[in-house]
């Protein structure tokens, strides 16, 4: 069975980017502008994904606060979480791992380097 992977950016071409390289290589992708949307979309939807990649700096709810809310709720608290952002900040890449990231990737990543991620931190994938 394929695994889901739920992909939170505000970029609509990053979004495209990465639902493209994940499905040619046989992922299901969930797809949200932002955090808010991405919790909604959590709660909502049959699938629960098997990893989620997310951008920082979003509006309404950017990444960090996006992986403190999904790693408070007991069914989420195992999924991986990567954050894909233009931001190189230490502290930035601090708090996302202490908040309970489990990777960071800058932008831009090639669709190589992303599957290559994926199949380290998914299991099965």
């Amino acid at each position: 069975m394929a695994k889901t992977i739920m992909v939170v950016d505000d970029s609509a071409t990053m979004t495209l980017s990465l639902r493209s390289s994940l499905e040619m290589n046989g992922y299901k992708v969930l797809t949200a502008a932002d955090g808010l949307q991405a919790l909604q979309l959590l709660k909502t939807s049959p699938a629960k994904p098997d990893l989620i990649i997310t951008d920082i700096n979003m509006p309404r709810m950017g990444g960090l606060e996006l992986i403190q809310a999904i790693k408070a709720q007991a069914g989420f608290r195992f999924t991986p979480i990567l954050t894909l952002t233009t931001e190189s900040d230490a502290a930035k890449r601090d708090e996302a791992k202490q908040l309970g990231a489990t990777g960071w990737l800058v932008k831009p990543v090639t669709g190589g380097d992303l599957i290559r991620l994926v199949k380290q931190v998914v299991p099965g994938a």
